[in-house]
């Protein structure tokens, strides 16, 4: 028994991590809706390890308690196979995690062939409980018992008050109102994304049809259910096939494992790739959009320090910059199809469903925020409904085109941000990160942390669009204080 608990350890500092890292920091599952089904799995898995940790760590069960305790491995083993299967259709797996799992899965499976013939033997006997003492081992198995258990009630609280998962208003009977003529077909890539499932969903409650570029149709199809025409290949589109307007918010993450050369070219590839697709798709296609919406990002500017940035600043030649140069170039080739091109430098959007909030968001909760580097770098954010409310202004405005700073009108410093994000959750964020720390252990993706711009939207401004959150108190009073999710508005002042 010495061994089978020597591997519990080890899987229980494994799954302390995993659950920490992935499901709390990264993911933050507890305040994502669509988590709701993974989060219960997690929660009934859980309190099976409390009792499996707490059983095996003070005693020994023989008879029809050995055949119990079988039952509850072999329950946790089904729970874990559901959980695999809920976690590829609802998000993608960052590769860490995956890699995780594969590791818990395979120290589980020694757990099993060790344990298993020593509780088929017990459960030969008579039915008794027996005490057992492992020392230290015993010990740890109780905190792990402690731990896990209050792990569960966490888990079983946010499924709670995240409520019975619906299917969203605007995919149960989206309704048109108007001459069905006036319908427009908008194909969108990154559909599944934070962004882009909003994007659709939106969109569908406006009535008009889309068509999802996705390698994941399942996850498309969790999402948006038959309300979607899911595609795979730009090569499915016929060229005789009308889309009135494209939207093109594809790619991977940059926040994640360190920017070695595959992972660079993956980044690239993700983004410039499918937007060289994009353009050979208009380039056959017999009836030519009306307008490219394409992503970019405030990374066009690389470091600002104090400078005000506008959309006629120049970008500097470090990765970051590089790569959006290079996706914008790529998304500007459609003018010469006739296409209208609008670009959104996109600056942190702000969600409760997804993007980078709820990883900010989880470690202040916990008392643990902090404040990166000097916490003088400036940090250009954007509420959620402003990016929807942007890229609605720009498909239905034939004057927008070119480049927009796709950020909030109110400047903040990163301690600024951190600080009012603290107050919208009344706890102090005091914690510094030194930035040596930072550059030692992410190189030079280091600088998304450390590095800032100030950023102004005065194109947007300038052509007729209000912002609905123009302020960061307003925007965190939105997402936090406002259970009620309020319905998209663009908000937008008529162009003369």
């Amino acid at each position: 028994m010495l061994l089978v608990l020597s591997l519990l350890v080890v899987q229980g500092v494994m799954g302390a991590f995993d659950n920490f890292w992935h499901h709390e920091i990264t993911e933050a599952l507890p305040s994502k809706p669509g988590a709701r089904k993974e989060l219960m799995l997690h929660s009934a898995r859980e309190f099976i390890y409390a009792f499996l940790f707490i059983m095996l760590g003070w005693a020994t069960w023989h008879g029809l308690f050995g055949i119990f305790t079988m039952v509850l491995l072999v329950v946790e083993v089904g729970i874990t196979l559901w959980d695999f299967i809920e976690e590829d259709m609802t998000r993608k797996l960052p590769p860490l995690e995956r890699v995780l799992h594969t590791v818990l899965a395979m120290n589980y499976g020694a757990v099993l062939i060790l344990l298993l013939p020593i509780l088929w033997e017990w459960s030969l006997d008579a039915s008794i409980v027996k005490p057992a003492d492992y020392g230290v081992l015993s010990w740890v198995m109780t905190l792990y018992a402690i731990g896990v258990f209050f792990w569960g009630v966490r888990d079983f609280y946010a499924v709670i008050k995240l409520g019975p998962l619906q299917t969203p208003e605007c995919l149960r009977d989206p309704i048109y109102v108007g001459e069905s003529n006036a319908r427009k077909t908008v194909l969108i890539t990154g559909a599944t994304g934070f962004v882009g499932k909003a994007l659709t969903r939106d969109l569908l409650a406006r009535g008009e049809r889309v068509i999802v570029l996705t390698r994941d149709e399942a996850k498309a199809k969790n999402a948006f259910g038959s309300h979607v025409r899911v595609v795979k290949n730009l090569d499915e589109i016929s060229n005789d096939f009308k889309i009135d307007r494209i939207v093109n918010l594809a790619g991977e993450a940059v926040i994640g494992l360190p920017w070695s050369k595959a992972r660079r070219e993956r980044i690239c590839d993700s983004r410039i790739g499918t937007t060289h697709a994009l353009i050979a798709l208009i380039a056959r296609l017999e009836d030519k959009p009306e307008v490219l919406i394409s992503a970019s990002a405030v990374g066009y500017y690389g470091d600002g320090g104090e400078r005000l940035l506008d959309e006629k600043s120049e970008g500097q030649p470090v990765f970051m910059s590089e790569f959006c140069q290079q996706w914008e170039a790529e998304a500007r080739r459609a003018k010469k199809y006739g296409v209208r091109v609008a670009i959104l430098r996109l600056g942190i959007v702000l969600g409760r469903d997804g993007g980078a909030l709820p990883s900010l968001t989880a470690p202040v909760r916990f008392g643990l925020g902090t404040i990166m580097g000097s916490g003088k770098q400036w940090m250009p954010w954007v509420h959620l409904q402003d990016v929807l409310g942007l890229i609605n202004f720009a498909q239905t405005n034939p004057k927008v085109s070119g480049v927009f700073n796709a950020t909030a009108p109110d400047s903040v410093r990163h301690s600024g941000f951190m600080k009012a994000l603290g107050k919208a959750l009344n706890r102090l964020v005091i914690f510094p990160v030194p930035a040596f720390v930072l550059k030692t252990m992410l190189g030079e993706m280091s600088g998304i942390f450390l590095e800032g711009q100030k950023i102004s939207p005065s194109k947007a401004i300038a052509l007729g669009y209000s912002f609905a959150y123009p302020s960061l108190d307003k925007a965190l009073e939105s997402l936090f204080l406002n259970q009620e999710k309020s319905k998209v508005s663009t908000n937008i002042k008529t162009l003369k």
